[in-house]
């Protein structure tokens, strides 16, 4: 499984990309199918709380998952962002059995 991560308009940490690396493989073992994972950081409204924005797309065979959560941190955002990625991997291994 490929991992980008994109930092949008700043330079993410290397502790933020190492935790990024660390939840976003766990998604390999709810589906072996993943090509790649990208994830897009965004700081909106820089003055502002819950301006962290976090994008993840999952690019499966035939099928693009996509989740985006805002938060107080981009660690939040990535933690609340995964349980649903979780789900729709289940939805698609769940349509792929049924082929």
């Amino acid at each position: 499984m490929e991992l980008s991560v994109k930092a949008i308009k700043f330079d993410a940490t290397d502790k933020l990309q190492e935790f990024i690396q660390k939840k976003v493989s766990k998604l390999s073992k709810f589906c072996s199918d993943i090509r790649k994972v990208e994830v897009s950081l965004k700081v909106v409204k820089p003055a502002t709380a819950q301006n962290k924005e976090v994008n993840i797309k999952v690019l499966l065979p035939g099928e693009d998952l996509f989740v985006e959560k805002t938060c107080d941190t981009f660690e939040e955002a990535i933690d609340q962002s995964l349980p649903a990625l979780e789900k729709q991997l289940a939805r698609y291994k769940e349509k792929q059995g049924k082929k």
